[in-house]
């Protein structure tokens, strides 16, 4: 949420009045993200979170807003995008895109529990549930296509390590891609990035309760199980060495499956979709950190971790079996929860 475009409280009062938000109070600038600029913004009626769009055109914002007002109209719990008196949620900010969504209560978790998990879990299952009949279609747009044309620029800027392992991972990639299995796997709206930082959770009579997903602004139509590798990748490893979280993962799957169990095709695919969705942030991340943009406040990401993933998921593979083991199993060690 790093600020590129810097916006004036006199322009944020005028977006504000004319969506019927209220007087502006206060607002201030969002660190955390790469991709947008995010300001919180405060008026006489509520909390808002301002979006200036950097990458995204208005061509394809309309299928990121769109889907959250059909995620929240069917009990998913995400920011609902502001409507001007003609409708419109996609508006304009210095000849730039831009949108206003109500800001989630609670905060995130960033050492989150199985507890965590399998409320996450739970949730995307739903979500992706909710987002079949969802009628626009658009494709992830830091899929596989993306990964072809990044990578080879980013090579150049890489060990010759590294460079032997992206490579040979993106050629997996797409071998995987053109499989029967892959061929069946479910489809449909994705979030594609839902880290730690992009759920919300309150505390409700003294336990966590999930409040919100937000940041959709990578959401495309792509595979189910893309989505929940993504997730794994992130909410059930441990973030020093990348390794599996045995106990967070079975939480997660486990929940996410008593609400929308996996296909058979999703459960063989499960250990090649978690290193695909390694992949994905690992090049992402090499992008932002070799070919960075100008930005006031802009702090980068470490792509070395998704590499150590990526090295993870594909030396160790975590399979359906693994998931399936008693609860003494998962109390082990990290080198003896990996298969």
């Amino acid at each position: 949420m790093a600020v590129y475009t810097e916006v004036s409280q006199a322009e944020a009062s005028k977006l504000l009045s004319s969506l019927q938000l209220g007087t502006l109070i206060s607002m201030e600038g969002c660190m955390g993200g790469i991709e947008n600029t995010n300001y919180f913004v405060t008026t006489d009626q509520a909390p808002y979170v301002l979006t200036v769009f950097e990458r995204l055109g208005f061509e394809q914002l309309p299928f990121y807003l769109r889907l959250m007002k059909h995620l929240a109209l069917h009990g998913i719990p995400v920011p609902d995008p502001a409507a001007d008196s003609d409708g419109d949620v996609l508006h304009t900010l210095q000849g730039k895109p831009a949108a206003v969504v109500n800001r989630l209560r609670g905060k995130s978790e960033l050492a989150p529990s199985a507890e965590h998990c399998a409320q996450v879990g739970a949730m995307l299952a739903r979500m992706h549930l909710a987002g079949q009949s969802f009628g626009m279609e658009q494709p992830n747009l830091r899929g596989l296509s993306w990964w072809n044309e990044t990578i080879p620029v980013v090579l150049p800027h890489l060990t010759a390590e590294q460079a032997q392992l992206i490579s040979a991972e993106l050629a997996y990639q797409n071998h995987v891609a053109a499989s029967s299995d892959y061929t069946a796997l479910p489809r449909g709206p994705i979030h594609a990035d839902l880290f730690r930082d992009n759920v919300m959770f309150e505390t409700v009579d003294g336990q966590p309760t999930l409040s919100g997903f937000f940041d959709f602004y990578f959401a495309g139509v792509d595979t189910c199980l893309f989505d929940l590798a993504v997730c794994l990748n992130d909410w059930c490893i441990d973030l020093p060495t990348g390794m599996t979280d045995l106990p967070r993962s079975q939480a997660f799957v486990h929940a996410y499956e008593s609400v929308r169990p996996l296909t058979a095709a999703e459960r063989r695919l499960l250990p090649a979709m978690l290193r695909a969705g390694a992949l994905r942030f690992w090049t992402s991340r090499l992008w932002d950190w070799f070919l960075p943009r100008e930005a006031s406040m802009l702090k980068p990401h470490d792509p070395t971790h998704f590499e150590r993933v990526l090295r993870h998921r594909s030396q160790q593979p975590l399979t359906m079996d693994a998931l399936a083991t008693t609860t003494t199993q998962a109390t082990a060690t990290p080198s003896e929860t990996t298969v």
